[in-house]
């Protein structure tokens, strides 16, 4: 998603809302030899992909440049993930070039899948019931009849978040069940997500990063030790190597007008400091953002190219060692 609607504020830690993701579409992979062609292709363990843990990963090309950021979920025999709309056809695509190799693998489009985000604890007891208590970690997953409820990454704020992966359109008691949970817009979906420190590929920032620079890792879509797969010397020499020297930053723009663009530069003292990767607006004219920015660019000298906004660095949900180890190795 790149642009939205504005927004009055951002939900509250005690929300209960559900946002229908439209702008996603679920794939499901099937066949004895599903498990070898994601291993190969996707940078998490497909051994940890099980019934109760739905990991992030990501696919890269051979430059290690991500094209596809999402999650593996076990259902059954068969795993699924998610993907923008938007990049749906092309990631498939590429995709497609490995899994000729795998006879008797499927890939497609599942058109009766789609995913419900559900904002708050309650939103998700009204699902799961006392069961929601399982679920204490982010990617920690639970079947709900034919269904999946995950729990993903909590905002900066201490906002609680789901997903649910809805396996059919024909269970009316699901249906009367999320009816009773408030509506919130796909808007706040992704204002969570940048709260949470979630980063999301479009077709202008695809291809644009080491899955690295977007905090991928801390957000345990990387495995370091699985071994082999389409992109995997670049991401392991990155990390084992020690040198990154950008990641994403959860960003406020005050006094811009307008919405940034993903891939619009960031500056500091006239020298390009990073790129907008996604961003949503508020009523009160401010923006929240997701950017990647060099480790050494100045804080009070972050710009938005193009524009007059002040720029504040707010708090992720968890800790980007790369930061404070970039700032030793300044001091010494």
């Amino acid at each position: 998603m790149s642009e939205s609607v504005s927004l009055a504020a951002p939900l509250p830690a005690s929300a209960s809302n559900r946002v229908v993701l439209n702008d996603q579409v679920v794939v499901r992979v099937s066949g004895a030899t599903a498990d070898a062609f994601l291993h190969g292709q996707f940078s998490q363990d497909l051994g940890e992909v099980t019934a109760a843990r739905a990991p992030r990963a990501a696919a890269c090309t051979h430059k290690g440049r991500a094209y596809c950021l999402t999650r593996l979920v076990r259902q059954g025999e068969d795993v699924l993930f998610a993907l923008p709309a938007s990049l749906a056809d092309e990631v498939i695509a590429q995709l497609d070039k490995y899994r000729m190799l795998y006879r008797g693998t499927t890939m497609a489009i599942d058109p009766q899948m789609h995913i419900v985000g559900l904002l708050g604890t309650a939103a998700a007891a009204v699902i799961a019931g006392e069961q929601v208590a399982e679920l204490t970690t982010a990617d920690a997953a639970l079947a709900i009849g034919p269904h999946t409820l995950i729990r993903t990454q909590d905002t900066a704020e201490g906002l609680s978040r789901y997903e649910l992966w809805v396996d059919s359109e024909s269970d009316d008691e699901l249906a009367q069940a999320l009816a009773t949970i408030a509506e919130a817009s796909p808007a706040d979906w992704l204002a969570s997500e940048i709260a949470a420190g979630v980063a999301h590929l479009t077709p202008a920032t695809k291809e644009a990063y080491v899955p690295q620079l977007l905090n991928w890792q801390h957000l345990g879509g990387i495995h370091f030790n699985k071994g082999c797969y389409t992109g995997q010397e670049v991401v392991a020499r990155m990390h084992f190597l020690g040198q990154l020297k950008r990641s994403l930053y959860r960003l406020a723009l005050v006094g811009t007008d307008t919405l940034p663009t993903p891939g619009q530069a960031l500056t500091a003292n006239e020298r390009k400091a990073g790129e907008i990767v996604t961003a949503v607006r508020y009523e009160d004219g401010t923006v929240e953002a997701l950017a990647v920015v060099r480790h050494d660019a100045p804080a009070d000298a972050l710009r938005l190219s193009d524009s007059s906004a002040r720029v504040e660095i707010r708090p992720l949900p968890y800790e980007v060692t790369e930061r404070s180890e970039a700032h030793r190795d300044t001091d010494t």
